[in-house]
């Protein structure tokens, strides 16, 4: 990220002050939190980017201080029942049952970095209501199992959309109308034909496209032409029957 002004004739580096000035700005964009990428960014194209990071980041933050207190606070209420030689169980399974709600949430790790993260986040914020974000909160925890039966599912999709476009399958064609189907029974799975959540996924991936390609937190599994290929389907699939 950050290149010597010029080398000596032994070729040892050599640093200018503003070189050192750029240094220092890294460090403490890194101990904010933000990522090598996220700097990159600031360091390019000034406060404007560096105000909406850091929005970001304290947002997580906030979120995340959220959670802690919420566990000490549990922890505090059973160190006080135990202390009066009460035994609640239902307290002390409330605790359990805390303190297991933030370690599911440590299996996200194993799929996204923190920067995907905070970029899918930063995307639901920007895409979704308030309304359906607190209907999304209302049907619990997204599990570590869920996902990887979303992922095997999508996966096998996935495959079956590049083997009929890449063959010049009809998206009329049964085949075709077989993974449209199946696209359509997936989204409905996330959004259970709620309007207001349907709306806000359409709108995620319409600012998830809007995005450069180096800062779109995943890829997308289909080249421009498969998509079109794949809403044709889902068109023909979802037309009403004349």
């Amino acid at each position: 990220m950050l290149s010597p002004s010029c080398y000596t004739e032994a070729g040892y580096r050599l640093y200018s002050d503003d070189d050192l000035l750029t240094l220092q700005q890294i460090l403490a964009l890194k101990f904010l939190g933000l990522s090598l990428d996220e700097i990159k960014v600031c360091l390019l194209h000034g406060p404007t980017r560096l105000q909406e990071a850091l929005a970001l980041q304290k947002r997580l933050m906030a979120e995340k201080r959220a959670q802690l207190d919420t566990v000490i606070q549990a922890l505090t209420e059973t160190e006080k029942l135990l202390q009066t030689n009460r035994c609640d169980w239902d307290a002390i399974v409330s605790v359990i049952q805390v303190l297991q709600m933030e370690q599911n949430k440590e299996w996200v790790k194993k799929y996204f970095t923190d920067e995907q993260r905070q970029q899918m986040t930063q995307l639901s914020e920007q895409s979704y209501s308030d309304a359906a974000r607190q209907k999304m909160a209302q049907w619990g925890e997204w599990t570590e199992e869920n996902q990887r039966k979303v992922d095997a599912q999508y996966a096998s999709l996935t495959t079956e959309v590049k083997r009929l476009f890449s063959e010049g399958a009809d998206p009329g064609s049964p085949a075709a109308q077989m993974a449209a189907k199946m696209q359509i029974d997936l989204l409905l799975s996330f959004t259970k034909g709620d309007p207001d959540i349907e709306a806000g996924l359409g709108q995620w991936w319409q600012n998830f496209s809007q995005l450069p390609p180096e800062q779109q937190p995943m890829q997308s599994p289909y080249s421009s032409d498969e998509w079109n290929f794949l809403n044709k389907a889902m068109e023909i699939c979802e037309a009403p029957p004349l």
